[in-house]
């Protein structure tokens, strides 16, 4: 899954803004500040429970802003990711947490992190159209020549569309119609890559850490490349982020069943202090819980 190190960019919105007319001008600014604020009221935030039960009002209200100004590629971009995030982080993990105790509740909540990533899938895919007239379906006539319109300034919103893309795509194996999809978000990615490789401190690095390695074959090999995208994120963060350690660990030490690798990764995650970097300390308090959670069922992960 995708590892952004500058994790939830979304503010509150003043509660002024009410009424059942949004001047459009006003709709645009928000939606603009929305997309390109540093996220600094979530993101530096070091209680995640509290993140978790604001978020789903900041995004319903962006939806919200949507309906008056639905062409807004700050907006969509905003709310693409903001869904992505949510979904990953919140939804999706505690879902996972789940599986060893309560199967049925836990493929629930599989099944809302899905529906999340469906519609963040697709409000980037609406950004992708705004800023590249009829993207979607050239797209799916074509994917070479659909993302070579792009430019630098698409790859936030070709990097959360692939992002979504790819989360709902791993949680389909039973989707056939999904699985074969996976080319579309592929040339997203690369794309992003090729336009602006360390795009976001290697956001791209860390999702390519884990993309590459879903493939088989191919030279130089997958893990190669895996790794290689590990390094690169690494030293984009200067070792501060947890998201690249816990990339490695799950994608390539887990398939190697290489414990002691997976140990050392997750325990260099943990070794981070979140308050290094107060905008990224919201996703290292979520990384290194998620990383705790690991390192409790590891019996469960290797087979001694």
């Amino acid at each position: 899954m995708f590892h952004n190190t500058r994790f939830f960019s979304i503010l509150l919105v003043p509660a002024f803004l009410t009424g059942c007319s949004i001047n459009r001008i006003a709709v645009n600014s928000i939606g603009s500040s929305l997309a390109n604020s540093s996220g600094s009221v979530f993101a530096s935030d070091n209680d995640p429970q509290l993140i978790r039960d604001a978020l789903p009002f900041s995004l319903k209200l962006m939806e919200t802003l949507l309906a008056e100004s639905p062409e807004n590629s700050d907006l969509l971009l905003a709310t693409c990711s903001g869904f992505t995030q949510y979904a990953y982080a919140f939804v999706e993990q505690e879902a996972r947490e789940l599986e060893d105790d309560d199967y049925r509740a836990s493929e629930e909540g599989m099944q809302r992190a899905r529906k999340l990533y469906i519609r963040a899938r697709d409000y980037g895919l609406r950004g992708l159209d705004v800023t590249n007239p009829g993207f979607q379906e050239a797209l799916r006539a074509d994917p070479a020549a659909a993302v070579a319109t792009t430019t630098k300034a698409d790859v936030p919103l070709l990097y959360w569309t692939a992002s979504a893309w790819g989360a709902l795509i791993s949680l389909s194996i039973d989707e056939p119609a999904t699985i074969a999809e996976i080319g579309l978000m592929e040339s997203l990615i690369y794309r992003a890559y090729a336009l602006e490789p360390d795009y976001d401190y290697g956001a791209i690095h860390g999702f390519l850490i884990t993309y590459e390695m879903s493939k088989s074959g191919g030279d130089p090999p997958p893990e190669k490349l895996a790794r290689e995208h590990f390094n690169r994120a690494v030293a984009l963060t200067r070792g501060q982020s947890a998201s690249p350690y816990l990339s490695l660990a799950e994608a390539v030490s887990v398939p190697n069943q290489d414990r002691a690798e997976f140990e050392d990764l997750l325990r260099q995650a943990l070794a981070i202090d979140p308050d290094i970097r107060m905008e990224w300390r919201l996703i290292n308090t979520i990384m290194q819980e998620r990383a705790r959670w690991l390192l409790a069922r590891i019996d469960r992960i290797f087979l001694d």
